[in-house]
């Protein structure tokens, strides 16, 4: 896990993973925990600190780049990582240039049998967030049974599989566009029906639904985990090309996290100046010329 910065631009990666670890922990303590019989200034006090830990670890990069909040830098940031993530690896390429070829560097270290239950283990600690969030949907009512846990896991794997559906390889399915298509549309039409039928006919809420998404997330990748420290196996078998793919997905998911507030902030030009005088107040205060230095200028030129 690493950040990878390559001329000033920024290349976003799985560094990320186990900060966005302890936001979702905080998210899910802001849903299910301080309200049990605490106040939203306890919850403040509480976790404070450690939003502003999580926060700092993912846009500190930004923050202390005097070029993080220009619009054209962000532009090109996006351009590069784009272009990263979606170049295939192949032989001689290397991870600074492909996401592919970067997954295959960070699972190399994966090889002894010790190596892969350990990284098994670590991984089950994702699918905690799912045995939590479950039980605390209105559709399960009182009912604390494993039944709801391993319903979780059949809604699960009908996602997965509506996943594979709409990625299926269009290389592949060259000769079958039309019939493809269809099956495609059916199975989003046949989705989208039943979770509003599921939503009116029976105690499925809104909130259920994101509170699912909250959980599916972190599961998800608990299996990507133990699928990648397995991958001899997956091989074998046929699954490793859809767990690349699901974890190319994953990877683009928190890029986009990291860069939407980013763009945002970028869209205002008095946000890059306010940042760059407030982390740089004390080069201005000696009437250093920040934008010169950027701009590559020589201030002593004219001596």
């Amino acid at each position: 896990m690493r950040l990878i910065v390559e001329e000033g631009h920024i290349i976003l990666t799985l560094y990320y993973v186990f900060r966005l670890e302890v936001v979702l922990l905080l998210i899910v303590y802001l849903a299910y925990g301080y309200n049990q019989g605490g106040s939203t200034m306890s919850y403040i006090l509480l976790t404070l600190s450690s939003w502003f830990m999580a926060l700092s670890w993912l846009f500190a990069p930004y923050l202390f780049n005097p070029s993080g909040f220009e619009w054209q830098k962000v532009v090109e940031d996006f351009r590069d990582w784009t272009n990263w993530l979606l170049y295939r690896g192949g032989i001689g390429v290397k991870g600074e240039e492909s996401w592919e070829a970067w997954w295959d560097e960070e699972l190399a270290h994966i090889r002894s049998i010790g190596s892969r239950i350990a990284e098994t283990i670590l991984s089950l600690r994702f699918f905690i967030f799912q045995y939590g969030i479950v039980y605390k949907l209105h559709l399960q009512g009182d009912d604390t049974s494993l039944t709801v846990y391993g319903l979780s896991w059949i809604v699960l794997a009908v996602l997965i599989i509506l996943f594979k559906v709409f990625s299926f390889s269009q290389k592949i399915s060259v000769n079958f566009q039309l019939l493809l298509r269809f099956i495609q549309g059916l199975s989003f039409m046949l989705a989208l029906a039943g979770l509003v039928v599921a939503v009116i006919f029976t105690k499925l809420s809104v909130p259920d639904i994101f509170a699912c998404i909250l959980a599916f997330i972190p599961t998800g990748w608990g299996i990507l985990s133990i699928a990648a420290a397995w991958k001899p196996v997956m091989k074998r078998v046929g699954l490793w090309k859809s767990i690349r793919s699901i974890a190319r997905l994953y990877d683009a998911g928190m890029g986009m996290l990291i860069f939407i507030p980013i763009a945002l902030f970028s869209w205002f030009p008095f946000v890059s100046t306010f940042q760059t005088r407030l982390m740089f107040n004390q080069a201005f205060s000696r009437g250093l010329e920040i934008s010169l230095i950027l701009a590559g200028n020589n201030p002593n030129t004219g001596v």
